[in-house]
């Protein structure tokens, strides 16, 4: 369908513009087979094993594999300046699949730095569990899969880990002003920890 342009015949006296705000970036574009996000503006950040120091809990395990292996891979879109008020962001992350001794591979987790902003999660392909946990350090998960959301409240910390064979893919929306507190989890990481146990994904 194409869309043309309308425009209605001025009436009465022009009057100056006031408040008129900029037009939004036109649209980026996801693949709702793979996750993968593509258009003008999307960014793109890697991490990987060099880069996660500190954040498995066999760091000795973590040391011995090629310090290149990829962990996870986010694409995001960010319409507005980051740290705007009232805006939101767009982004698809793929956790490879991996362990560091008997850990999952993982994200970095972390807190939003405005405590109390939200964030949504929508698992695409893939399974692994969304560890959330309280400032008080009290942890829990949740089972993500294909078609499966996941609303994160503000104040919570959140990380994910793959606990399957193949690349675990999910799309996330957050505010713009929310900004990304690591440091705290890096300083006293997460209560528990998604491993492998007898064949299974185990919270310890």
């Amino acid at each position: 369908m194409l869309f043309s342009s309308c425009r209605r015949k001025a009436q009465g006296p022009k009057i100056g513009l006031m408040n008129v705000q900029p037009s939004p970036p036109g649209p980026t574009f996801v693949d709702w087979n793979s996750g993968e996000i593509t258009g003008d503006g999307v960014e793109e950040s890697v991490k990987t094993v060099g880069q996660l120091a500190g954040i498995f809990g066999d760091e000795a395990a973590r040391q011995k594999l090629d310090p290149s292996t990829e962990v996870y891979r986010v694409r995001f879109w960010r319409p507005v300046a980051d740290g705007t008020n009232g805006g939101l962001f767009w982004g698809a992350t793929v956790i490879q699949p991996g362990r560091v001794g008997d850990e999952f591979f993982m994200t970095h987790g972390h807190f939003h730095a405005i405590r109390d902003r939200g964030e949504y999660y929508a698992t695409v392909k893939g399974t692994g569990a969304l560890l959330l946990m309280q400032e008080n350090g009290e942890t829990w998960s949740e089972p993500m899969s294909p078609g499966s959301v996941h609303y994160i409240p503000g104040s919570i910390a959140h990380r994910v880990a793959n606990t399957g064979d193949e690349p675990l893919t999910f799309l996330a929306s957050w505010p713009s002003d929310a900004g990304h507190d690591y440091a705290k989890i890096r300083s006293t990481g997460f209560g528990k920890r998604m491993v492998l146990r007898n064949g299974a994904a185990c919270l310890l």
